[in-house]
């Protein structure tokens, strides 16, 4: 997965616009315009680095001149003290850009570090971690990105690449197969069908609808082990519904093909990392 520079762009401005308004009055009222200043970004604990790139664009959009040089690449593991980046140039672009650029390395530094953790605990089995859709709105670019840095997958990227039939549709269209008979009625040939379900009951009328994809939502072990008998191979099976570091392992076990976290992106803790400015070269007037 690749950054796209110009969805990249878009969202810089919007953030920046927020950020900044009618001018950053601090930094404004304190810097020499024309002062240049060096700035270093390093880790205050250990982690897993993603975003870099995002925050390099972050100051290149406030001025090309920024000299921006990286020390760790996205997917690199840092301990603290690590030098993630230096930036020279303008000490005014550089503070007035500090803040947000920091707000996506941090956060997306502790989506890819978590996913990591997770991927880590399941490593031999044969299931693949993937994202959802509970993410920051905005920013579900970069922090879907970040979970492939981190070494999990993508889910859908949004309701208009895949179809996934859940309870409220169910409800809407009278059953499982009520649902799945409109979905196809309105898809291309090529779209697959999931289908969210709750008890075995729901994983045979998925079975016997032709689902290609078969959501277990927050089954027990034994019942995931009992689903997954019953699909045997018929169609893909994910788990899902709180899932963490302390059950992971043991949903892995059941032989589901596809475990998803929504607190990948949702609720996850930020990476500790700071700029600290070494020394301002004031202008001469």
């Amino acid at each position: 997965m690749t950054l796209h520079a110009a969805q990249l762009q878009k969202l810089i401005e919007a953030c920046l616009a927020e950020d900044i308004g009618t001018g950053d009055i601090t930094t404004n009222s304190i810097v020499p315009p024309g002062s240049r200043t060096k700035g270093i970004i390093h880790a205050k604990e250990a982690g897993v680095i993603a975003g870099v790139p995002v925050a390099e664009a972050v100051f290149r959009f406030l001025s090309p001149n920024i000299d921006f040089q990286p020390k760790v690449q996205d997917g690199e593991r840092v301990r603290p003290g690590t030098v993630i980046a230096e930036i020279e140039g303008d000490a005014g672009v550089i503070l007035t850009g500090e803040r947000l650029a920091l707000n996506f390395l941090q956060r997306m530094s502790g989506i890819a570090t978590r996913t990591a953790g997770l991927v880590e605990k399941v490593k031999g089995y044969n299931t693949k971690l993937v994202d959802t859709r509970k993410t920051t709105p905005g920013l579900r670019l970069l922090e879907k990105y970040a979970v492939r840095i981190g070494g999990g997958f993508n889910h859908r990227f949004g309701l208009y690449d895949a179809v996934l039939i859940k309870d409220n549709h169910i409800q809407v269209a009278g059953g499982i197969s009520q649902a799945m008979a409109l979905a196809r009625q309105n898809i291309s040939h090529m779209t697959k069908i999931e289908v969210e379900v709750e008890t075995l009951t729901g994983v045979t009328e998925a079975l016997e609808a032709g689902a290609d994809i078969i959501m277990l939502d927050n089954m027990d072990q034994s019942m995931m082990q009992e689903a997954v008998a019953l699909v045997n191979g018929r169609a893909l099976i994910e788990a899902s519904g709180g899932i963490n570091e302390d059950t992971i392992v043991a949903v892995a076990a059941v032989g589901v093909d596809i475990i998803s976290v929504g607190a990948l992106t949702h609720s996850v803790k930020a990476l500790d990392l700071s700029l600290d400015i070494k020394q301002i070269k004031v202008a001469k007037m």
